[in-house]
Parts: C-alpha cells; sequence; structure tokens
C-alpha cells in the first residue's frame, strides 16, 4: 500500500465524488500534499481514506465504535503530541528524522513536554535498588519511587517536568549511565557507562530520538491511564515502561537479537531458509505504520556498519520476503556494533521513550478525566437474585426492574 494516492483513487475508493473527497480534506479527515512530479495535482493520505471506508463498512454502531476505538481502527484520543505525516512521526510538528541529525533527546523532551525553558536530567540522590544495572535496577527502583510518590494533582507542568526529567536520569543510571564533567547530556552519560568513545555517544544519541515517542502506543495509553487516575509519575512512568517490555512492543529488539545470535552461529543464509520454510515470521522487518519502510530504521542504519554477517542477512530477507528492516533491527544491529551490553537495546529504547511517555502523562492531566472504558458481557447468564419478600407491614418491595438498575449502579466501579 502506498502512503499517498491520487484524487482519482480517493474517490473510488470512497465511492463519493471529487467534492465530498474535498470535503473531507477541509475537516481535516484526510491529509493532502502536492504531487511531487505535477505540483497542479494534489495527493492524498492513503491510510486516511482506508479509516474513512473502515467506517463506512462498520458503522457508526456504538459497540462497534467502541471495540474500534480500543483496538485501533481510528483514533480515540487527542493528543497534541506526536502524529504520522509523509511516512514519518512529527514531534509537535517537527519532522523527527531530520531532529535526529542533530537534536539530543533533552531537546527533544522540551518539545514533547511543551516545557517554556530548556530541559535538564538532573541525577538527583535517590538511590538505585540493587547492584546491578539493568532491567531489574530500572523496574524495582521506580517502583520504590512510586510506592512514597506525590500525586500529579495540583502540580504545575514546570514542576512536574523537573520531576519528569530526575526519572529519565534515573531510568538511565539504572541501565548504566554515569555522569562526570564531560558526560552532561544523558546520550554521553550512557556512553560512558558502557565504555562507548565519541562516535558512539553520537549514535547513541540519534537513535534515542528517533525512538522518543511514537503517538497513542499501547504503553502511552496504558500511562495515560495510570496519569488520569492522579498517580505519581513514577507510578506512571513505571506503567508504561511495563507495558513497553512486551516482546510485540518496545521489547521487540530482543527478540531480533536472538536471531542475529543464530546468524552469527549458522549463517545468514541458513537462517532465512530455516524461517521461510518453516513459515516462521522474521522478527524486525515490516511495519504496519509504514508499508514502504520504517524511516527510523533507515535513519540510523545509513549511519552503522554492524558486523558483515548480520548486514547480510538484512539484505537476503529484505530480497526474499520484500519486507524492509523495522527500528528493532536498527537498534539490534547498533548494539551488535558497539558490543553494547545485552539489554542495551531495551535499555536505549526505555530510556528515550521516557521521555514520550511523561508527556502523554502531563498532557493527560490536563484533561481532569479518569480513563474508564466500559466492558460488553460476554459471560454466563446471571443466576436470580431476587430478595425475600418484606415481613408483614415491612418495607416496601421494590420492583424487579428496579432493583436491577440498583444492582446496576452498586456494580460499576467510578
Amino acid at each position: 500500500m502506498r502512503n499517498w494516492i491520487t484524487l482519482t483513487e480517493a474517490a473510488r475508493q470512497l465511492g463519493v465524488q471529487a467534492q465530498t473527497v474535498y470535503a473531507y480534506v477541509s475537516r481535516g479527515n484526510i491529509a493532502v500534499m502536492s504531487d511531487p512530479h505535477d505540483p497542479r495535482k494534489s495527493l492524498y493520505r492513503a491510510e486516511d481514506v482506508a479509516v474513512l471506508c473502515r467506517k463506512k463498512q462498520v458503522g457508526r454502531k456504538r459497540e462497534a465504535l467502541a471495540a474500534g476505538t480500543i483496538f485501533g481502527a481510528e483514533p480515540c484520543i487527542y493528543s497534541g503530541i506526536t502524529t504520522f505525516a509523509k511516512g514519518r512521526a512529527y514531534y509537535r510538528g517537527r519532522d523527527s528524522i531530520r531532529l535526529a541529525d542533530t537534536a539530543t533527546l533533552e531537546d527533544v523532551a522540551a518539545i514533547l513536554w511543551n516545557a517554556r525553558t530548556s530541559v535538564s536530567f538532573e541525577t538527583g540522590d535517590v538511590p538505585l535498588q540493587g547492584n546491578e544495572r539493568g532491567r531489574q535496577c530500572a523496574f524495582t527502583s521506580l517502583a520504590a519511587l512510586a510506592a512514597c510518590g506525590h500525586s500529579t494533582l495540583g502540580r504545575t507542568d514546570s514542576a512536574l517536568h523537573v520531576e519528569a526529567g530526575r526519572l529519565v536520569a534515573f531510568v538511565a543510571q539504572a541501565f548504566g549511565a554515569r555522569c562526570d564533567a564531560n558526560a552532561q547530556r544523558v546520550h554521553e552519560r550512557l556512553a560512558l557507562g558502557w565504555g562507548q568513545d565519541r562516535d558512539g555517544a553520537e549514535l547513541i544519541r540519534r537513535a534515542m530520538v528517533l525512538v522518543a515517542d511514537h503517538e497513542i502506543t499501547s504503553s502511552a495509553f496504558a500511562a495515560r491511564i495510570t496519569a488520569s487516575t492522579g498517580a505519581s509519575l513514577p507510578g506512571c512512568l513505571l506503567t508504561g515502561l511495563a507495558t513497553l517490555s512486551g516482546p510485540l512492543h518496545g521489547d521487540a529488539s530482543g527478540r531480533v537479537r536472538a536471531v542475529f545470535d543464530d546468524v552469527r552461529r549458522l549463517g545468514a543464509e541458513y537462517v532465512v531458509a530455516h524461517h521461510l520454510q518453516s513459515a516462521i515470521p522474521i522478527p524486525g522487518f515490516g511495519h504496519h505504520l509504514y508499508p514502504d519502510g520504517d524511516p527510523r530504521a533507515g535513519a540510523l542504519l545509513e549511519m552503522l556498519n554492524p558486523p558483515q554477517e548480520l548486514m547480510s542477512f538484512v539484505t537476503r530477507v529484505v530480497e526474499l520476503t520484500g519486507l524492509k528492516p523495522n527500528i528493532d533491527v536498527a537498534l539490534a544491529a547498533l548494539a551488535a556494533q558497539l558490543e553494547l551490553p545485552r539489554d542495551a537495546s531495551f535499555a536505549l529504547f526505555a530510556t528515550a521513550r521516557s521521555v514520550g511517555l511523561l508527556a502523554h502523562c502531563i498532557e493527560q492531566l490536563q484533561v481532569g478525566k479518569v480513563i474508564r472504558p466500559r466492558g460488553r458481557y460476554t459471560g454466563p447468564a446471571l443466576e436470580d437474585a431476587s430478595p425475600a419478600l418484606p415481613a408483614e407491614g415491612g418495607e416496601k418491595t421494590l420492583d424487579p426492574a428496579t432493583l436491577d438498575k440498583n444492582r446496576l449502579f452498586k456494580a460499576v466501579e467510578p
């Protein structure tokens, strides 16, 4: 599927006249751009057209709409943080791929948090949990902070920005970042902790900017739910990072790393053939948001020079499947080239994405409502719960309809 289509194609897919397509554009339902081959014509975002087509097919029934919003058929949360256009992510209107050329994670935090002043990640004096740095240290340390953290309610954005900066530094430190006079920025601290030179630090910086946020991911949604309850920032971040740690989300690079291990032992040709002959999907290739290729991966891989057998493997997969590598392959390749600690890909992802998760938490607080979806019950029939008749002269018996309504209100959480 191409990212951009012509007016004729958009109208045909939607089954409408050109004027209706123009109306969708004016309402903001379909993004439009000039045709690079003919400035007199316009192109229309294919994904937006596909979303409108699905709406027409499904209809606007309440239950269908609710299921769609939960499982990603259409956007269900308004946000001014990140969006997708022209095949890439934009941070509050800024091209994330272009930002990665020069920006630091601190710069991106100032953008995503909508901060009025520059952002710094102060380390603070809160002790980490455990002696060994890594994922367990990060999660247990955040859990300790969450247990005694302050509610986010009634606090200014500037105060939350200060605490958020300390949390990002805290997560980086848990993954091995070290600070000295020559390592003030978080990518420099991680590079120092992982024994990298200036070139390695530059690659780490670029990678972190590229993955700082990705719109309403499952981890961002989880963090926003927690934030909507007024929980502490450490608690919100812990919720988001716990969701991020799933192998189908932020820890997908761990699956790629395992495949890279096989490539080193068995060779690229064998590993590719084994997966394809066994109909086993090769992790790290293809992305549903980027049918023409993940631009984050392209922006990082073009700066890398990982071991030749790994690049041969990537090239062979692309040739045989037509699927391009996504950011998980790029992060795993970065870790392999720099010989970083085994969990470094996730460490980079988690530290950088902490900035985006905290941005979503702070934005959600401005809504002032608890996120509370309703369930549609599909279990067994309810048992009869008719009340016993009152004694003679006692209180009046309520009719069954009133009883059902009372039970409903008692059962539903606020």
